[in-house]
């Protein structure tokens, strides 16, 4: 039986999370013809054989190194067999028969130049930001001098708000999250992939504006969705995390932007990591935990000339 569609989910570490990750998606996906590919980026937590043991189906690609993200993907897109493709972060929990829903969708659409996302909720249930708009002067200023979380449903102030709203069809938007991106293979291929510039975050808005910019559409589709543990594998709070924020979000707005637009928003975006200091500091006399995000937040300023010569490339 031909295969529908290709898995490929990136590994680092987190072995039990992945395993979590695997028996929800064997569990609730039915009625589709399915491989997984794992690529382990050069994980140093024990065999990932032994994790996918109990599970039909998968290929794994073991990397030597750590190569990032967006290499890691590509290395998995490689090889896949399927029409369809899923990137799929290994901190996703399946709830329901989502991949079945969302190819339904897909097919019936009669386009194939689509990336589609669904809506990603907590571990707890609560909704989580799973749409984003394109970054502009605007919304780089009201999320860098915190508006949105004065106004979280404010269609002028908050760069999320659509994530607040009952949506109920599925719906044309600008970014949806990397933690899961459905498309026709065809397409992606189109589109090169991933441009592994990208280590570890943006990413996925990268290939979202180049799919747009390629006359294909990015679409949300509200009717299901999965739990997204999120920063489960890097760390909420990890320098590792602040520091390939920092590095792809220049990497990004060089990319895209011009010299003069992309100076403007790289500028607002560091003020806003500067207003953040003394703010988490203050905010630190009551939650500690704070006070390393003021910590993290000063590396990058200290950081920033580094990044600022890595805007294109690793």
């Amino acid at each position: 039986m031909p295969i529908q569609l290709s898995v490929i989910i990136v590994s680092y570490n987190s072995f039990n999370i992945l395993k979590r990750c695997l028996k929800s998606l064997y569990e609730f996906t039915s009625g589709i013809s399915f491989e997984v590919i794992i690529v382990d980026n050069a994980s140093s937590e024990g065999d990932i054989s032994k994790i996918i043991v109990d599970f039909s189906n998968i290929r794994v690609i073991k990397n030597d190194d750590n190569i990032g993200f967006a290499a890691a993907n590509n290395k998995g897109l490689n090889i896949a067999e399927g029409k369809y493709i899923l990137f799929l972060n290994n901190d996703v929990i399946f709830k329901e028969n989502t991949l079945q829903k969302i190819l339904l969708f897909l097919e019936s659409s009669n386009d194939s130049r689509m990336l589609i996302g669904c809506r990603l909720l907590n571990d707890d249930g609560s909704i989580q930001i799973s749409i984003d708009r394109f970054d502009s002067i605007w919304n780089t200023l009201t999320t860098s001098f915190f508006l949105y979380t004065f106004f979280p449903k404010s269609k002028v102030f908050n760069r999320y708000y659509e994530n607040f709203s009952e949506l109920k069809d599925p719906k044309s938007v600008h970014i949806i999250k990397g933690a899961f991106i459905l498309s026709n293979k065809k397409f992606i291929d189109e589109l090169g992939g991933f441009d592994e510039r990208f280590f570890f975050y943006s990413e996925e808005k990268d290939l979202c504006k180049r799919a747009i910019n390629f006359g294909g559409k990015v679409i949300f589709y509200p009717n299901t969705e999965v739990i997204h543990l999120g920063g489960a594998t890097a760390g909420e709070e990890s320098w590792f995390k602040y520091k390939h924020i920092l590095i792809s979000k220049i990497q990004y707005f060089s990319k895209h932007y011009s010299f003069l637009k992309s100076t403007i928003i790289i500028s607002i975006f560091v003020l806003g990591i500067v207003i953040r200091i003394p703010t988490y500091i203050f905010i630190g006399i009551f939650n500690k935990s704070f006070l390393n995000k003021s910590f993290l937040c000063l590396k990058q300023i200290i950081y920033l000339p580094k990044a600022i010569m890595l805007r294109n490339g690793k």
